[in-house]
């Protein structure tokens, strides 16, 4: 498996971006995928999965500003983030997310940073 994350940057609070992970070495189409974020000092929490139908959820500190979406023909999944705030600023993690029992077990891209100033 392979993911890799594009798009980070720095931004001004209010300002958007938008994320893409390209997966290789996969079936993509059958994956659930997820965004993931660690801010220093923090545990990395998730921010945004889509099920492999398209199934969105978000983290409720997210939700009305982020998007996830996916591109199964481009093997590409995408974080459209708009209306930063500088809370958001953190690294952001691609993952291939497989459900195990009650939990989920992850494959990690290496991380496109973001930083949102105010």
């Amino acid at each position: 498996v392979q993911l890799v994350e594009s798009g980070g940057g720095l931004v001004q609070a209010g300002g958007s971006l938008r994320l893409s992970c390209v997966a290789s070495r996969i079936i993509f189409s059958i994956n659930a995928m997820g965004w993931y974020r660690q801010a220093p000092g923090k545990q990395r929490e998730l921010v945004a999965r889509i099920s492999a139908s398209g199934s969105p959820n978000y983290a409720d500190s997210v939700k009305g500003r982020f998007t996830i979406s996916r591109d199964n023909a481009k093997n590409t999944v995408y974080l459209q983030m708009n209306s930063l705030k500088p809370e958001d600023t953190a690294v952001y993690y691609c993952a291939r997310d497989i459900r195990e029992g009650s939990g989920w077990s992850h494959y990690w891209g290496q991380g496109t940073r973001v930083t949102v100033s105010s």
